[in-house]
């Protein structure tokens, strides 16, 4: 993505030169892409009230996933995220103009790393989707978006986006909400730290989890519930739990 001598302009297009205190400066055009990231990101910041809340999510179940599973924490972190929407659906809508939308479809917009930039490709219908599922498909799309081959149709349509700067070894980030989103999570990287375990510290690991919400229509104890939410799912494997089976000869008065 930054191997170039001028990483951050290299499909843009050089206007002229000037000189001043700083030197001699290169004025560059920006590409269609960049320009757009740059109209949506100040939108973000001077349109949404935002709330931003922190947690730190224990990753054993994460390390414990195979290791032929590509993307293994980023898909982790868009099915739990994708559950989470789909059991609280507030938080898979939008506020626009004094009304609130909700959407049936809970589709997970995935910040991947682009040729100069980055992109966000949509992960259409991910509540409905497997790790093994969500893991090749994210590392397919993160191949496109390397080369700049994704689609229109695949960059549009997101209810909700993930971030994961884990790789790069950042320990936190504040996402930007996208309207017409409610939300926006962010993860870190995967740290060693010490924990209790049956009274004893031990070795653990934990990733830190940042979300960023429309406070027009995620109000704080939403947007708690909805972090907790992802937490207790990330924690899990992504795996929803089991509904409490009867025990056998129970009433019917018993039975759920």
């Amino acid at each position: 993505m930054w191997g170039s001598s001028s990483p951050a302009i290299a499909s843009a297009t050089m206007l002229h030169t000037m000189a001043g205190a700083k030197g001699e400066a290169s004025v560059w055009e920006l590409d269609r892409a960049q320009r757009a990231i740059a109209r949506r990101s100040a939108e973000a910041r001077a349109t949404i009230p935002d709330l931003d809340l922190t947690v730190e999510v224990d990753m054993e179940a994460c390390l414990a996933l195979p290791d032929e599973l590509p993307c293994a924490s980023t898909a982790l972190l868009v099915r739990a995220s994708a559950l989470a929407l789909r059991q609280l659906p507030r938080a898979n809508g939008a506020y626009r103009e004094g009304r609130l939308e909700l959407y049936s479809r809970v589709n997970v917009g995935v910040v991947l790393a682009s040729v100069e930039t980055y992109a966000i490709p949509t992960v259409f219908d991910a509540d409905g989707k497997s790790l093994w599922e969500l893991g090749g498909e994210i590392s397919q799309l993160a191949a496109r978006a390397r080369e700049g081959e994704l689609s229109p149709p695949e960059l549009a349509g997101a209810t909700f986006t993930v971030s994961n700067l884990g790789p790069w070894g950042i320990g936190s980030s504040t996402p930007l909400v996208l309207a017409p989103q409610a939300a926006a999570l962010s993860a870190g990287a995967i740290r060693e730290i010490p924990v209790i375990r049956d009274g004893a510290i031990v070795p653990g690991h934990a990733m830190t989890l940042k979300l960023v919400c429309d406070h027009r229509i995620l109000y704080g104890a939403h947007a708690a519930m909805f972090l907790a939410r992802i937490k207790a799912l990330m924690e899990r494997g992504a795996t929803p739990p089991q509904p409490p089976q009867p025990r056998q000869g129970a009433p019917a008065s018993e039975m759920p």
